[in-house]
């Protein structure tokens, strides 16, 4: 039995979720003595709790918005101890159908949920939806509270239909198992204590479904896991940091990271309060391993089996994006600590709450339930969600508006099983040494006019007079072949960025100093690029020039068609460009070119 039970609260717009959970957390002393008097004396707008009572909504009501509108918009989060030593958390999520990303986070770490339905409304479409929600969220155990009984006289009529009712929606949505308890949460009926105003009821109350529930079948546990959140350094100590999912870790462990093949050992865990010798799952740990391996924000530790890239993913989604999705479309996709660029075409289903079957769509609204395939721009490590909650998820973003537009499970990742590397004798260091230099990528970023290509011609012809092998990737004339199918769309520019960093991998393998010159205007997709590379392979340079200097220079004549309305796509104008936050290098675009070259030309040749 695990030391923690996890329950979300759901149901519709003023079903009584926020004052069942505040009468349970009070009848079970877990509400500090102000905040009872204070939800005693406090009364919100239409508020209908008489004077001198308490107000039991309020305990669990955060934001004064909801105060004010008498709903619950943010997930808000209580604790409290069950007889018998568990620790209770409770995630009271909204109800409105505005708020459907807050419920489907609130599900995402629940063992069981807590589903009101309101005897005099009865089971109605929000029902169905935050039942659909938690079991595709892996919530397969619900308790029913079939609440306001007193509302309809405490009759045992109205909720035997309703409990069949709602079984049945529950059961043809997967539910594995349900409770369904009769409550009045105004007057604590059959919440904490049995009712007397229900003797026909001799079933337990949700206090008691609560003690008594444990956890059925579990599914399938992956090893251990741990995704890298960052790299915390200091004078004689680097460790990647994370919180530990799957299995425990322990120190003396093998470990690999994911998709090098690399294998080391865990030299050291330490957790909040120092050093451990076994973490479990859910523990924030910093390790040191035994070897020197290169690991960044985004790799993902494993056990011995780590999962296979994957760059495509059938997946569930939960969408919560305003606007409608559209098959082909172009996100972020965050799973985990990773942001990788990911196009979604479907949907293949779309889940009728209602029933639980899945029928044909060509769209998905806000709180639809689909399944989509995901193709991403570089390969995800990822574990189905039936076998992985915490690495088996993910979020959609869009692109331009930072939205989060949908939550998604995985179904099923999908494994180039057939594609293997080939070792060759001739690698990357006798290639250097052949040349007598140090291969190097310079990625130049920055807005177009600028300056990049410019620098980087001067530095390529500095480097070339001092005997180093070069090669600099432009982007007009990468355009010009390579990525002549490409467009400026966010989609296609993340299609660009990927490409010319895959050559510029090529080109360093090959031993050459590698500059790019391209306006990637995207810090996700030079952040992909990045992730390519070993940190001392690769140099961002940011040519900070002002947007009025480039207007000013305009030496393609593109502002003036931005400007003009004939170039909606133009970075600066049309569209937006994210200055690095962390780039190595910041060169001043309107200082001379010379200062720029000689800082460069230092990096490559290891005097800066």
């Amino acid at each position: 039995m695990g030391a923690v039970l996890r329950i979300v609260a759901c149901g519709s717009v003023d079903d009584g979720k926020s004052t069942l959970i505040g009468r349970l957390l009070a009848d079970t002393d877990s509400v500090p003595l102000d905040h009872l008097e204070q939800a005693r004396h406090l009364r919100r707008g239409g508020s209908v709790v008489p004077a001198g009572e308490i107000d039991y909504s309020l305990i669990t009501d955060g934001l004064a918005a909801e105060h004010e509108q008498g709903i619950t918009i943010d997930v808000a989060y209580r604790y409290s101890d069950l007889p018998g030593g568990r620790r209770l958390v409770i995630a009271d999520a909204p109800g409105h159908d505005q708020y459907g990303a807050n419920m489907a986070v609130a599900a995402s770490t629940a063992d069981l949920a807590v589903l009101l339905v309101d005897a005099e409304l009865g089971v109605r479409p929000g029902t169905y939806r935050h039942l659909a929600v938690c079991v595709t969220m892996g919530v397969r155990s619900v308790v029913v509270a079939v609440n306001k009984l007193d509302a309809v006289g405490y009759d045992q009529a109205v909720f035997d239909r309703l409990a069949e009712q709602v079984r049945t929606v529950a059961r043809d949505l997967g539910a594995e198992e349900v409770h369904v308890v009769p409550v009045s949460a105004v007057g604590g009926d059959n919440v904490a204590f049995a009712s007397p105003n229900m003797p026909w009821h001799d079933g337990p109350t949700l206090l008691d479904v609560l003690v008594r529930w444990r956890p059925g079948a579990r599914r399938r546990s992956v090893e251990t896991r741990l995704p890298v959140q960052y790299v915390i350094r200091g004078d004689r100590f680097r460790g990647p940091a994370g919180t530990v999912v799957g299995a425990a870790l322990s120190r003396g462990d093998e470990v690999s990271v994911a998709g090098s093949g690399v294998v080391t050992t865990i030299r050291r865990v330490v957790g909040p309060d120092g050093d451990l010798d076994r973490a479990e799952p859910g523990t924030p740990v910093t390790v040191e391993l035994a070897d020197d391996v290169d690991v960044r924000r985004g790799d993902l530790l494993t056990g011995r089996q780590a999962p296979p890239p994957s760059t495509e993913l059938l997946a569930t989604v939960v969408w919560t994006g305003a606007r409608p999705f559209d098959s082909g479309g172009d996100y972020l996709m965050l799973a985990g600590p990773r942001v990788v660029s990911a196009t979604v075409t479907g949907p293949h289903g779309l889940l009728d709450v209602r029933n639980g079957r899945t029928t044909s769509a060509e769209t998905l609204s806000v709180n639809d339930i689909g399944t989509v395939t995901v193709t991403t721009a570089s390969p995800v490590f990822v574990d189905s969600y039936a076998d992985s909650r915490d690495t088996g998820c993910f979020l959609l973003v869009d692109r331009l508006t930072k939205d989060t537009v949908a939550a998604g499970m995985v179904v099923a990742p999908q494994h180039p099983g057939d594609v293997v590397p080939q070792d060759y004798a001739v690698d990357r260091a006798s290639r250097e040494r052949l040349k007598g230099q140090r291969a190097k990528v310079l990625w130049l970023t920055g807005l177009s006019g600028a300056g990049k290509s410019t620098i980087a011609d001067a530095v390529e012809r500095r480097l070339r007079a001092l005997g180093v092998h070069t090669y600099v990737l432009d982007g007009d004339n990468v355009r010009g072949g390579l990525n002549a199918d490409l467009g400026f769309a966010p989609g296609d520019r993340a299609e660009n960025v990927r490409r010319v960093a895959e050559v510029a991998r090529l080109m360093l393998d090959a031993g050459l100093v590698v500059v790019v010159a391209l306006v990637s205007p995207f810090r996700a997709d030079r952040a992909a690029a990045r992730a390519l590379f070993a940190p001392e392979d690769f140099v961002e340079v940011w040519v900070d020039t002002p947007l009025a200097e480039c207007v000013r220079r305009d030496p393609k004549g593109l502002y003036a068609k931005a400007n003009a309305g004939v170039l909606a796509t133009m970075t600066g104008i049309g569209q937006d460009y994210e200055p690095p936050t962390a780039a190595e290098v910041v060169l001043d675009g309107t200082a001379s070119t010379a200062a720029s070259v000689a800082r460069l030309t230092a990096i490559v040749t290891d005097r800066g």
